[in-house]
């Protein structure tokens, strides 16, 4: 029997028309996007279905538009197949909903908290002031050490995502940012993407916002999962509740080590990984941290049958 992950996309799989075509033919799945619009007091729905796409790129809308198809992907699926996974885990905000799929935290509870979190990471820099870039083939202890270079020579700037072998991901000022990319590109990385975002995710500058979310999360009620998460943070499984919201916290400016978390699983026993989400980000990464193991894609109503019958579940 293969054991199976279930894995959550973040920021970056957003597209308008996600989710569309699903609640046409899914009553359950359009239910979350009504709680959704009816919790955070506008039509996060019509923005998700129709654009338009300026409106869906604002981090505090991008997050919960992502968690709510996720879940509604998730839950179609479920009532359909007959499956516990292994593992879940996400990335970045996929985290928040990989918590839903293990009974953490609520749907309603979960897509508020995504929704402030997504402000409070805008607001916790000047626009403009912070960048982001994914580093294409450089070791990443040379990319540690140019980091740590120009942050003492110039500014902030850390690794965000370690994604892949092959795809690192920068975070810091705007300057440092510039710099340490071309440092990079000198030292031999294959190339150097800077990438559209609103602020320097995943680094220290995101501080105020990981102060917001302490506060936040000490007034959401979060159960113990029911099946193990693959924290960001430690590529560890973990489900005790009170170390779940410590790493919650942590992750807002911590990298995301979602390489190592697809390594832990695979030397769990994990061999199929199925992703839920309106792109294929995820299912591209894995497969180029192990082309052995078998990625699955949820992202529509038709997709949902395909996988089914690929696992026989």
């Amino acid at each position: 029997m293969n054991k199976i992950a279930f894995i959550f996309p973040g920021q970056g799989s957003q597209q308008v028309g996600m989710g569309a075509s699903l609640v046409k033919e899914n009553e359950s799945a359009a239910k979350f996007y009504r709680e959704a619009d009816e919790k955070l007091g506008f039509s996060l729905s019509q923005i998700c279905f129709k654009g338009p796409d300026e409106k869906l790129q604002y981090t505090a809308i991008t997050q919960p538009a992502i968690l709510t198809t996720s879940v509604a992907l998730y839950q179609a699926f479920m009532e359909k197949a007959s499956i516990a996974p292994a593992f879940v885990a996400g990335h970045s905000l996929g985290e928040y909903t990989a918590l839903v799929a293990a009974g953490v935290i609520s749907f309603p509870d979960a897509v508020l908290t995504v929704h402030k979190r997504g402000k409070w990471m805008d607001e916790a820099v000047p626009a403009g002031k912070g960048a982001m870039a994914a580093v294409l083939k450089l070791e990443k202890e040379k990319l540690e050490l140019i980091c740590e270079a120009v942050s003492q020579e110039i500014g902030i700037v850390e690794i965000a995502n370690y994604n892949s072998a092959d795809q690192i991901v920068i975070s810091g000022e705007r300057d440092a940012v510039v710099e340490a990319s071309k440092r990079a590109e000198a030292e031999g990385a294959r190339k150097v993407i800077p990438l559209a975002v609103s602020g320097p995710f995943h680094s220290s500058l995101m501080q105020p916002a990981a102060q917001h979310l302490t506060a936040e999360l000490e007034q959401v009620h979060l159960a113990d999962g029911r099946v193990p998460l693959v924290s960001n943070v430690t590529a560890r499984a973990v489900n005790k509740r009170d170390e779940i919201i410590r790493l919650l916290v942590d992750q807002v400016t911590s990298p995301v080590r979602f390489e190592e978390s697809i390594q832990f699983m695979i030397d769990q026993g994990v061999t199929v990984f199925i992703e839920f989400g309106a792109g294929r980000v995820l299912t591209g990464l894995i497969k180029k941290i192990d082309r052995k193991v078998k990625t699955l894609g949820v992202y529509d109503a038709e997709s949902i049958d395909s996988v089914i019958a690929e696992i026989g579940c």
